[in-house]
C-alpha cells in the first residue's frame, strides 16, 4: 500500500511536469509566431514606403518633363 502511494504521487508529479513543459513550448512558439509576424509587417512597410517614395519621384520626374 504504501508503495503505491507512492507511485501515484510520483506518476501524479510526473504529468504534471509534462503539462508544465508542454505549456511553455507552446507558448515559446508563440512568442516566436508573434515576432515573426512583427518582423513581416516591418518588411511589408518598409517595401510600402520605398514604393511610395519611388512613385512620388516618378510624377515629379513626369510633371516637370511635361512642362518643358
Amino acid at each position: 500500500m504504501l508503495s503505491e502511494n507512492r507511485l501515484s504521487k510520483y506518476l501524479l508529479y510526473a504529468i504534471g511536469e509534462i503539462i508544465l513543459f508542454t505549456i511553455g513550448i507552446f507558448l515559446a512558439i508563440q512568442l516566436n509566431n508573434w515576432n515573426d509576424d512583427r518582423k513581416s509587417k516591418e518588411k511589408i512597410d518598409q517595401v510600402f514606403e520605398k514604393v511610395q517614395a519611388e512613385l512620388l519621384l516618378n510624377i515629379q520626374s513626369t510633371t516637370s518633363q511635361k512642362m518643358k
